[in-house]
């Protein structure tokens, strides 16, 4: 068996593991084992502090497999996770993984 072989059995049997590291959340209709990952999130707005005026951003890095979400979504388009609407900011395929940046605007 070769490395990504292993990888991609390690999505679901570690790193998305619901009794170590994940949680089941609903992403635009659908439940699945989702990973938040607020550690890294905080660090990232540290980097980039844009908020305006009076307008805040609600933002969530989450990490889902790409076999129970689908196709990657696009930058710009929407997302709702547990009923709350989001726009994806960035996303990235980690070999089976997506790293998806979420933002809300809230005044």
């Amino acid at each position: 068996m070769g490395f990504k072989n292993i990888v991609r059995e390690d999505v679901h049997n570690v790193f998305l593991n619901i009794e170590e590291f994940s949680e089941i959340h609903t992403i635009n209709g659908k439940s699945m084992p989702v990973q938040v990952d607020s550690n890294e999130q905080i660090e990232r707005e540290k980097r980039s502090a844009k908020n305006i005026e009076g307008i805040f951003t609600n933002q969530r890095l989450i990490y889902v497999a790409a076999s129970d979400f689908g196709p990657m979504p696009k930058q710009g388009s929407l997302l709702t996770m547990d009923n709350r609407m989001f726009r994806v900011t960035d996303a990235v395929d980690e070999d089976g993984i997506y790293s998806i940046t979420l933002e809300a605007n809230r005044a």
